[in-house]
């Protein structure tokens, strides 16, 4: 007897390899689906999915659909916005997402999209306030201070002490450490950084901080109680930071008694794998393939399995003795960048962080540092093309 058909793909098995990340697979059983008869949510699971792939013309058209459709959704104008942001059509997401956040005014999921648009594009006085909805949202790599202690909310210090919360990921904290020489400037008596092991011994470097505290995920360290705490992110709110008040020079330097320690025997350097967990990590790193291209070109490996660092500090070490640092957008382009070395920075074209702006080849935020950016979501390879192009015109 004959084998029987499989059944054809129901909108249930969409659902299911939405859930598990298989983008082309759900796509194409949404779209068997939608030909017995296309409903709104369909359509808005078609056009997240091929967001997530890069489609970003075809998820405009069925998300659009589905808005036409049920106008009153938050969640679906979110959606839409999102992918109205990833072309670059920043009015129209603001649009998307404001009428999102009037349709529920306590989403954070809104508040957090509208103020990374804001944001990307250097309206800084109004994305800081709506970026607080990260500490709702993301609790658990934004967790907040002992509940006794006083949150700081911009008044003046006068003298009293100051703890910066850990949170995020090591360049999240790299990039905001600059702004402990502003607490300083504001009076605070002593600064103390909490910051997750790596990072502790790097950051007695930066100007403004007296202390650092290893906080480490699952660990307990003891603290004096101080006067005031605060979270790195809420820094630029609190301290009223605008676009020309990103950058005072190299604020981060290598410990005098590592630079010994660390002498590399090459002139640059290369930062090319994620961290699989952390935000966008499928998409930030180079193939294997294209990351030999530049370490056959005379790079070495700055990934920490490869140099044997115990730390930022002594991966910090490294960088001082090189002349280039090549980066994926990972903690090492934000060390280099804060040591004011060098550095060249590969951005995906699927979700680019707000910190990079839009559109530029360099950033406000680190003035040593050129980007260059992916043109087609997950092709690489013309990029690496661009970079030793470069690398050949300006490096022997």
């Amino acid at each position: 007897m004959a084998d029987s058909e499989a059944p054809a793909p129901s909108p249930d098995d969409g659902a299911r390899l939405q859930r598990e990340q298989r983008w082309a697979e759900a796509v194409a059983a949404y779209r068997v689906a939608a030909r017995s008869g296309l409903t709104v949510s369909l359509a808005a699971n078609l056009g997240y999915c091929l967001g997530e792939m890069g489609e970003f013309a075809e998820a405009e058209h069925w998300l659009q659909l589905a808005v036409k459709h049920r106008a009153g959704s938050a969640d679906l104008r979110q959606r839409l916005g999102a992918i109205y942001s990833a072309q670059d059509k920043v009015d129209l997401a603001e649009i998307e997402y404001r009428t999102a956040l009037a349709l529920k005014p306590d989403s954070d999921v809104a508040k957090l999209s509208l103020a990374s648009i804001l944001l990307s594009v250097g309206r800084y006085a109004e994305g800081w306030p709506l970026l607080e909805a990260r500490t709702r949202l993301h609790a658990h790599v934004v967790p907040r201070a002992n509940a006794a202690w006083q949150e700081w909310t911009g008044e003046p210090l006068e003298g009293r002490s100051v703890f910066i919360q850990v949170e995020q990921g090591l360049g999240d904290q790299i990039q905001m450490i600059r702004f402990a020489r502003l607490l300083k400037a504001r009076g605070a008596g002593r600064v103390t950084a909490g910051c997750r092991g790596p990072l502790a011994p790097l950051f007695l470097t930066a100007p403004g901080v007296d202390a650092t505290v290893a906080l480490d995920a699952g660990t307990r360290a003891q603290l004096e109680r101080p006067d005031l705490w605060t979270h790195y992110f809420t820094l630029p709110w609190r301290l009223g930071v605008g676009a020309n008040d990103l950058w005072a020079g190299p604020y981060l330097s290598a410990p005098e008694d590592r630079k010994a320690r660390w002498r590399p025997d090459a002139r640059i350097g290369l930062a090319w794998q994620a961290s699989p967990t952390g935000f966008n990590g499928r998409n930030k790193s180079l193939p294997p393939e294209l990351a030999r291209r530049l370490l056959d070109r005379g790079a070495i490996s700055l990934q920490p399995e490869d140099t044997g660092v115990a730390d930022m500090a002594d991966t910090a070490a490294i960088i001082d003795g090189l002349d280039l640092v090549i980066s994926i957008d990972t903690s090492i382009a934000h060390l280099a960048g804060a040591m004011g070395k060098p550095t060249w920075t590969l951005l995906p074209r699927l979700k680019t962080d707000w910190r990079w702006l839009r559109g530029r080849t360099d950033s406000p935020w680190y003035p040593t540092m050129r980007l260059y950016r992916q043109q087609t979501a997950g092709e690489w390879a013309p990029l690496v093309d661009r970079v030793m192009a470069d690398l050949d015109a300006g490096f022997a």
